[in-house]
């Protein structure tokens, strides 16, 4: 800071202790002392302040740019991301305009395409239905007797 080294320190000790004295100079370096103590404090608290300001800054950019990016700049980067020259896009659009061409082209009256009836399968009302509660009999296993291998079918009518 001073750029003072060792030489001069000692010519500066030397004529405090002949201008002081040696019962004043113990007083004088306590002052000294103490005036150097301050001057760090001030300086201290003056770098802090330059650094909260510096934050304050620092916040103040970066507020604004989380503002730039939830104003639409997020959806231009991903489209810059996926599609860098734009053909996707100006082919969904011309496939747009297809499908909008399309739908103009056909024309639908306003009762609408008559379909033909679906056949209908001639139902006998008398004869009974498939049940699941008949079953075929099943073959008897080893050692039971025939009886008891086949439940036995009764008819539901």
């Amino acid at each position: 800071m001073f750029d003072l080294g060792w030489g001069e320190l000692l010519v500066v000790g030397v004529v405090a202790l002949v201008v002081l004295g040696p019962k004043e100079l113990p007083n004088a370096l306590r002052t000294v002392s103490n005036l150097t103590k301050t001057a760090r404090k001030l300086a201290g608290e003056f770098q802090s302040g330059i650094n909260e300001i510096v934050r304050e800054a620092e916040l103040e950019d970066a507020r604004k740019a989380a503002e730039s990016i939830t104003k639409g700049s997020i959806s231009e980067a991903i489209e810059k991301a996926i599609d860098p020259t734009g053909e996707m896009k100006s082919a969904v659009k011309s496939v747009e305009q297809d499908v909008k061409d399309a739908k103009s082209d056909t024309q639908i009256s306003p009762v609408g395409p008559i379909a033909p009836a679906p056949a209908i399968a001639a139902v006998d009302p008398v004869a009974p239905a498939a049940s699941p509660a008949i079953a075929a009999p099943e073959p008897a296993k080893e050692g039971e007797a025939a009886d008891n291998a086949a439940p036995k079918a009764e008819a539901k009518v």
